[in-house]
């Protein structure tokens, strides 16, 4: 018999609708030196000087890989800036066009949308400190140009709903898809490429990907049944070139749980 996931009588969920897409700006970074990581990391934790429409920023670092479908070299950080409606002009200047600072090499950077009912956090969200046994599992998913639309269906009407309710009781920490809209920089030396991040917390000890975890909510949720059912459709629509564990250097992105509805799943 599949195990019924029940939701905490907890936290509500905050859940991002067509209406309230965040924008983020995504900057892979390859620091140098333990300098550098501290200075993203001062950054990032001073995120309001990025602008009144700025909600946070948080700086990931590259632990260990999953999955890797790419023999490319893995890169150091992962830079999240979130924002309402439009990463505004100055912005990308000073993260993107302008120098960086010595010991710090820019890969790529992107704007990133939130897909539809597929970003998910509880509304008392306040970063993964208080279970330091999660690391931040980072996807980065290259799905064929002819199957984005069918792709994003799976993901709002299926992945996103069971990923809610994995959220409301606390198996995973959030669960956040994003869709590349424009790649603002790629450096020709950085082979891996990809049009999706997905960024969850984790587990990590024992992990071995999400099919045990969504297998029980996606017979609940799916007429098609469980996650081999689902996730069959996904694996003609996509690759995973990479897949990481990854350490919270910074996690200022409580004020994004104050976008969306609330919902109890």
């Amino acid at each position: 018999m599949a195990e019924v996931i029940h939701a905490l009588d907890g936290p509500l969920l905050a859940r991002i609708e067509p209406e309230d897409r965040l924008v983020v700006l995504a900057r892979t970074i390859q620091a140098s030196n333990p300098e550098t990581e501290a200075a993203l990391g001062d950054h990032a934790a001073n995120w309001a000087r990025l602008g009144e429409t700025c909600l946070g920023q948080a700086l990931y670092r590259h632990r260990s890989v999953f999955r890797n479908a790419s023999e490319a070299a893995v890169w150091s950080h992962l830079e999240l800036s979130y924002f309402r409606d439009i990463v505004p002009a100055e912005v990308i200047h000073e993260l993107v066009v302008r120098q960086q600072p010595p010991g710090a090499q820019l890969l790529r950077a992107e704007i990133l949308l939130t897909t539809p009912s597929a970003f998910v956090l509880p509304r008392n969200w306040q970063g993964s400190a208080d279970r330091p046994e999660r690391q931040a599992s980072l996807e980065y998913i290259d799905v064929q140009p002819p199957y984005l639309g069918e792709y994003r269906e799976i993901m709002r009407n299926y992945i996103g709903p069971a990923a809610a309710k994995l959220v409301a009781a606390n198996r995973i920490g959030t669960f956040r898809t994003m869709e590349t809209a424009a790649v603002l920089y790629h450096d020709p030396a950085l082979a891996t490429d990809w049009n999706q991040i997905h960024l969850c917390e984790v587990q990590a000890d024992g992990f071995n990907g999400f099919g045990q975890e969504f297998d029980a909510v996606l017979r609940e949720i799916s007429p098609d049944g469980g996650f081999t059912a689902v996730f069959a459709g996904l694996e003609r629509m996509r690759t995973i070139p990479r897949w990481t564990f990854n350490d919270a250097v910074v996690e200022a992105d409580a004020a994004l749980t104050s976008v969306g509805f609330e919902t109890r799943t």
